[in-house]
């Protein structure tokens, strides 16, 4: 699967720090593999991840539970096996109640990331009733609390992964602008929370937006998806259409003191079905496929709509 990845790879490898989404459980290896509504993935994907550059991946989605316990289980087990942290599901108590915490930048001056993530629903499926803690559910005292522990862990930086929003929406709905304003305002002794947010969900590309001085993404797009049918029964482009961000920290002049964006940055990217490869649009538009510079053109519009350019917002390749 690295391969399909190829074409981001460089923008991906090139970070301190990449994460990524699994919407999707992994089957066994060799299979059955399911799509649609019950995913199973092969676990070789949690390789080809790692071969991207990807450091750790959110695993709190609407599909986390599509196989129960055991989807669970075997997607943490491929990720701990390629090397790849995770945040959102958990296969033990003890394991979920762990910030995920990782280092970020060279030696002695890496910053320490904590990746929290958490999902508004899983279609109905409920939680194992002896292992209420397989899935991070939505909820903002939960998500402050676990907040707080990582800053107490010693985490600089605290990274959302928010599992929201409205599918085939490119206007983010009003559960994400109301949880993005209380979450991002939300400080213990002066310092925000939260410092960063990710969005998935919809399936296409939403706005960036800083609220409460802290950058949020309310929606990357699917950076891999199929052929995608929307609610009207018919295939959307902007189901293949996403982008990645890009935000470069500084420290603080005074220890304790919140660690600041100094640049924030969104990639166009789009997915070619025909191919089977993400493309980082920038990239292939220097090649001359000029024939992407209108889907390049409609990502941008949408991740700047709510005014993000005014904030220091640009496009990067």
């Amino acid at each position: 699967f690295a391969p399909m990845l190829a074409g981001v790879a460089p923008v991906v490898s090139g970070a301190d720090l990449a994460f990524c989404h699994m919407e999707t459980v992994y089957g066994e290896k060799g299979g059955p593999y399911t799509g649609y509504p019950s995913f199973k993935s092969p676990p070789e994907v949690a390789t080809a991840l790692r071969a991207t550059g990807f450091d750790s991946c959110s695993t709190a989605s609407n599909h986390t539970l599509d196989d129960g316990a055991d989807g669970v289980r075997r997607t943490l087990d491929a990720l701990d096996g390629a090397g790849i942290r995770h945040a959102g599901s958990a296969r033990t108590a003890a394991e979920a109640a762990r910030p995920t915490i990782l280092p970020a930048g060279p030696g002695k001056g890496a910053a320490k990331v904590a990746h929290l993530a958490y999902t508004y629903g899983t279609n109905d499926i409920p939680p194992p009733a002896d292992r209420p803690w397989t899935v991070n559910l939505t909820d903002e005292g939960r998500i402050i609390e676990e907040a707080r522990a990582a800053r107490r862990a010693g985490a600089d930086v605290v990274v959302l992964s928010a599992h929201w929003g409205t599918e085939w929406q490119d206007e983010p709905d009003a559960t994400q602008l109301g949880l993005a304003r209380r979450l991002t305002a939300s400080a213990d002794g002066g310092r925000p929370d939260i410092d960063l947010i990710i969005g998935t969900h919809a399936h296409v590309p939403q706005a960036y937006e800083k609220v409460n001085g802290t950058w949020v993404v309310y929606g990357m797009g699917d950076q891999i998806a199929g052929a995608m049918i929307n609610y009207e029964g018919v295939q959307d482009p902007r189901g293949n259409q996403s982008s990645m961000g890009r935000f470069t920290f500084a420290p603080p002049a005074r220890s304790g003191e919140r660690w600041t964006v100094r640049k924030a940055e969104f990639v166009p990217q789009w997915y070619d079905t025909v191919t089977g490869r993400a493309v980082n649009l920038n990239a292939s538009l220097d090649d001359g496929a000029e024939h992407l510079r209108e889907v390049r053109d409609r990502i941008r519009a949408v991740v700047l709509g709510r005014g993000a350019d005014e904030d220091g917002l640009r496009m990067g390749k």
